[in-house]
């Protein structure tokens, strides 16, 4: 299905537009491509999306030709703006665009209910939006599922399993939140410029406030401090990284079921949900 506008490549060539590696600019060129990433998201029909970096607006252009109810845009790189326009005039009042830094920038006002996040998201800044959104408070937050284009090894880590050597803070995080799979790859070639690495699409469905889900009870403030302790030592057992936290950290271990010998990589989620409540009631206590 074309969309009446040029491809990708004619548009970055007639705006003169280059990639800019400071800003993790790598452009995705094909169409079929967009549109299997838009596809995979689910029905966007009844959803608004938020996207961040459509740079030249692949696959912005993808999600409206799939049938987004409405897509706002956020875009730091005031070159695309224009090019992004076009787009907005091929589909009237179904896209906004928003000049701006997605880390301060609040989408929450031009977004209806429900929300997913679909995004090929720059590599310098991706990992730090995705925990962003992840820590949100309250829970559950605006947006329903995130769709989302990493480099391959972050994609892993979001998905990795305790025991497997990607496991890290990152894995704990999503997988507290959310459901999380890749969906599938994609080469280094389809973008423009060739980035080192491989891309994946990573595919996030919120839990609810359920007891089978999320643990609402965990403070996310706290979760995130013991997942950068321990994991930033991950070498080290976890009594010795995470000594910091309290003196007696051994007897809290071991009052959730975790040996103070074990190591970061080994503790499933909902362990790490169980010690860091321990640790929040043990402040309460004075």
């Amino acid at each position: 299905m074309d969309d009446g506008l040029p491809p990708i490549r004619e548009v970055i060539r007639a705006h003169g537009i280059r990639a800019k590696k400071s800003l993790g600019q790598n452009f995705l060129n094909d169409f079929n491509l967009t549109r299997k990433i838009a596809r995979v998201s689910g029905n966007l029909e009844m959803s608004d999306v938020l996207e961040i970096g459509p740079g030249p607006g692949g696959l912005t252009r993808a999600l409206l030709a799939e049938g987004a109810r409405h897509v706002v845009a956020i875009e730091a790189d005031r070159r695309f703006l224009p090019v992004l326009g076009d787009v907005a005039g091929r589909y009237p009042g179904r896209l906004t665009v928003v000049h701006g830094d997605a880390r301060i920038v609040d989408p929450v006002p031009a977004l209806s209910l429900p929300v997913k996040i679909i995004a090929n998201l720059p590599y310098g800044t991706g990992t730090s939006l995705l925990v962003d959104w992840l820590l949100a408070e309250p829970w559950p937050p605006f947006w329903s599922s995130m769709t989302l284009m990493f480099q391959k090894e972050v994609a892993e880590r979001i998905v990795a399993a305790p025991g497997n050597r990607k496991f890290g803070r990152l894995s704990v995080l999503a997988q507290w939140r959310c459901r999380t799979r890749i969906l599938f790859e994609i080469p280094r070639e389809a973008f423009t410029p060739v980035p080192a690495v491989s891309s994946a699409v990573v595919h996030l469905e919120r839990h609810s406030l359920s007891a089978s889900d999320a643990d609402p009870s965990v403070d996310p403030k706290i979760l995130e401090l013991v997942t950068r302790l321990a994991f930033g030592q991950r070498r080290k057992m976890l009594r010795g990284s995470l000594k910091a936290l309290t003196p007696d950290i051994g007897q809290v271990l071991t009052q959730v079921g975790i040996s103070p010998e074990d190591r970061a990589e080994s503790i499933p989620v909902e362990r790490y949900c169980a010690l860091c409540n321990a640790i929040r009631d043990r402040a309460d206590q004075g």
